[in-house]
């Protein structure tokens, strides 16, 4: 009994279900079936048909595809109680993006006509939604206005997004995930040589620091990043 109800309460804690009547939620997810999954694991590929809309219910995920040459592009990074793969059931295309477990990773898989029905009787759920997109949409333009920035700010600006999308307050600052090099490389576009060169650089101007037993980044001077962004 203990685990369903911790289960639920996660269920309920997540971003998306925050605010909806109790009642709702429980209708909705009561044919959730969730799944521990290693890491490395392929979750959703590119043109699947979206049959479930998914929501972490712990460890990080990556939102991955690749450009016209092959090379692999990370769009996202997504931990607890993030939603994922509910753009598909809505406009009946396949998926467009592939979803990779970055650590053991427990997924609640919601089906898309229980997830369908929800948006279309809980007028809250609908605005929940629509605030997910502007909020992704928002942080992809300000990725896009930063291409052609110095290293720098592209390095930072990656924190700073991680931060604002599953950053938790420490003692000291924001915690991220300690995200591998090559994550990193890959949502900045540079080499992980340079990302590692310049996470040291931040690191000895005290904006960051590592936490290796944690396996946590902790920003520790978040306006001294944003300042670096120019």
């Amino acid at each position: 009994m203990r685990d369903g109800t911790d289960l639920q309460q996660k269920i309920m804690s997540a971003p998306f279900f925050m605010g909806l009547p109790d009642e709702a939620v429980v209708r909705a997810t009561a044919h959730m079936v969730t799944r521990t999954h290693p890491a490395d694991q392929v979750i959703l590929l590119e043109n699947d048909w979206g049959n479930s809309v998914y929501f972490i219910l712990s460890g990080w995920a990556k939102i991955r595809t690749y450009n016209l040459d092959g090379k692999e592009i990370t769009l996202n990074i997504l931990g607890f109680g993030e939603m994922f793969g509910e753009m598909a059931p809505l406009d009946q295309v396949p998926r467009s993006t592939d979803v990779i477990t970055l650590t053991p990773t427990t997924i609640g898989s919601l089906p898309a006509s229980d997830f369908v029905h929800l948006i279309e009787t809980e007028p809250a759920a609908g605005i929940h939604l629509a605030r997910l997109m502007a909020k992704r949409l928002r942080q992809v333009n300000r990725r896009l206005r930063l291409r052609e920035a110095d290293s720098t700010s592209r390095v930072a600006d990656v924190l700073l997004f991680l931060a604002e999308g599953q950053g938790t307050k420490g003692s000291n600052g924001v915690e991220i995930p300690n995200l591998p090099h090559r994550e990193l490389s890959s949502l900045s576009g540079l080499a992980r040589e340079t990302v590692t060169r310049v996470l040291g650089k931040l690191e000895r101007k005290n904006l960051i620091q590592r936490i290796p037993d944690r396996d946590v980044l902790c920003i520790l001077n978040s306006e001294g990043l944003e300042a670096l962004m120019v």
